[in-house]
């Protein structure tokens, strides 16, 4: 059985798990064990004491070391600083999103979403809805088109702000702050793994998972990357 063999009990437990591992899903996946959910005691989840998963996402995705989004099977989780230039160049297969797009692989309301993020900055999902009309009477699937430019690592989660009431008291789930990798890191070194052909950086990519997943089959890991 795949397993990781660590036990996330604070943020800066899981950033160094991602930093070990490269990538790192939220949820169970095929892959056993390969997960923050496997690898965080189930106490810490919804704890009335204590922050667990749920709060650390937020500094986890603002620290600078790694990077979060639904990037695993349209699911959350985390990619490192150091890997996600190689997972960005075989999630885009070549392609900035203008060179896409112009290629007829992605549709106008992909790049209506990716440009209010590009031209605005980093945006609250409800600013980000807002400003490209997906409410009602207005444009459908919000959720998938985010999920895609993040599944293509053109956008990503930077935060999650948390709303406060009248008497400054936080409550409710925290709201995610979209963002391009780009703004985040840099333009030069989220593209730096460009010279490479993507097949080499998805190559790359498996190589190394499979020294941290010696049990994972092949198949299991280029489902989860690809």
């Amino acid at each position: 059985m795949s397993t990781l063999l660590f036990q996330i009990r604070s943020a800066n437990d899981m950033i160094r798990l991602v930093e070990n591992v490269g990538f790192l899903p939220f949820f169970k996946n095929p892959i056993p064990g390969f997960s923050i959910e496997e690898c965080c005691p189930r106490e810490l989840w919804f704890s009335d004491d204590a922050d667990g998963p749920w709060e650390w996402k937020g500094p986890a995705a603002r620290s600078g070391r790694c990077v979060y989004g639904k990037f695993f099977r349209n699911k959350a989780g985390f990619v490192s600083r150091e890997w996600f230039p190689d997972f960005a160049n075989y999630r885009r297969d070549g392609y900035d999103f203008d060179a896409r797009f112009d290629d007829d692989l992605a549709s106008y309301k992909d790049k209506g979403v990716f440009d209010t993020v590009l031209q605005n900055g980093a945006l609250l999902s409800k600013e980000l809805k807002k400003l490209c009309n997906y409410r009602k009477g207005g444009n459908k699937g919000f959720d998938t088109v985010i999920t895609r430019l993040q599944m293509q690592t053109y956008i990503n989660i930077a935060d999650f702000v948390y709303m406060k009431d009248k008497y400054g008291q936080v409550y409710g789930w925290g709201v995610a702050k979209y963002s391009t990798p780009e703004a985040q890191f840099g333009y030069d070194f989220v593209t730096s793994a460009y010279r490479r052909e993507p097949e080499e950086s998805r190559e790359r990519i498996i190589s190394h998972l499979k020294t941290i997943l010696p049990d994972a089959d092949t198949e299991q890991l280029l489902k989860l990357m690809k």
